[in-house]
Parts: structure tokens; sequence; C-alpha cells
């Protein structure tokens, strides 16, 4: 299966707005906005960015 851009970044989305949501039941929800969820949003593109380039480097 080949992946471009939109098949990979639209998962890794919905996967933050989930843990986004869940966290706002357990949390007060300008925590989560104010401090986790832009920390969530940093790490998965560097994330994405270090697995993209493994990928890059595996298929090579």
């Amino acid at each position: 299966m080949e992946f471009d851009f939109p098949r990979s970044v639209i998962p890794l989305v919905v996967l933050v707005a989930v843990a986004t949501v869940a966290l706002t039941a357990m949390m007060t929800p300008s925590t989560v906005f104010m401090m986790v969820l832009p920390s969530m949003i940093v790490f998965s593109i560097i994330v994405f960015f270090f697995g993209m380039k493994h990928g890059e480097f595996r298929a090579s």
C-alpha cells in the first residue's frame, strides 16, 4: 500500500483529536488546550518526520 501525505496525516490528526477529547473529560479544558495539545502536536510532527525519514532510508 502506497502512503501519500494525506493518508499518513489523517490518522495522526484523528489520534490527537481523540486524545484531546479524552483528556478534556479528565482534566480542565484550559489546561489541555494550553499545555497538553500544543506539546502533542509538536511531538507528533517530530515523530512523523523521523518516521518518514526512516521509511525513506529503509526503502532505499
